[in-house]
């Protein structure tokens, strides 16, 4: 049984997110490969055996890791959270807080960066970088739902095909972002997944 199927309490539950939210910067700042456990361990303030007692091993403290990265990139660790895009307006301004990122020239999205790097490391976490992408898909689809439901979606509208066309907008342009370090191709990439949103709308 691992840590996180036991019942932990207020201060077990702080140090073990302080471990994964220290975790998660080192890991973008430096790489997996390049994260030790003395790394963590120092940087979190925490002794061995407490890291040890809540990730046994490099892959537990990985799929932690992953998870905080996605409710990152789906705005959960924002006050307050940040709900599904469930209108024209919404999706806009979800791409606008994206291009204000300072984050995005430099690193890209920290969730599919990461996962383009633990998808090369040999460790068995492809479950977990799926899991990540479908609760991603299951907010924007949520959102997409309350739009269709208050008429500003047509009834006929893939709800699903849609949400992959702005999940694959931002990381695509995420990426070129990055490379070109430079928002535009991120906002050219969003507000045009977002203009395609819009020729499903009700006339």
């Amino acid at each position: 049984m691992s840590v996180t199927d036991r019942r932990l309490t207020r201060r077990g539950e702080a140090t073990r997110a302080r471990i994964v939210e220290t975790a998660a910067g080192l890991i973008y700042a430096h790489g997996v490969a390049r994260t030790n456990n003395e790394a963590v361990r120092s940087a979190a303030g925490v002794s061995g055996s407490q890291l040890s007692h809540y990730f046994p091993d490099k892959e537990s403290l990985l799929r932690a890791v992953l998870r905080w990265r996605a409710d990152a990139m789906m705005g959960l660790h924002q006050t307050p959270p940040q709900g599904p895009p469930d209108s024209i307006a919404a999706l806009r301004s979800w791409a606008d807080s994206n291009l204000t990122d300072e984050t995005v020239r430099d690193g890209g999205c920290s969730f599919g960066s990461l996962a383009a790097e633990v998808m090369k490391s040999g460790l068995d976490l492809n479950d977990e970088i799926a899991g990540g992408f479908d609760r991603w898909k299951a907010q924007l689809r949520e959102g997409l739902t309350a739009m269709r439901a208050a008429g500003v979606l047509r009834p006929d509208a893939d709800l699903e095909h849609l949400a992959y066309v702005l999940m694959a907008a931002f990381q695509g342009g995420m990426l070129l972002s990055q490379g070109a370090r430079d928002v535009t191709p991120l906002r050219n990439a969003l507000y045009g997944a977002i203009a395609y949103v819009e020729t499903f709308g009700n006339a």
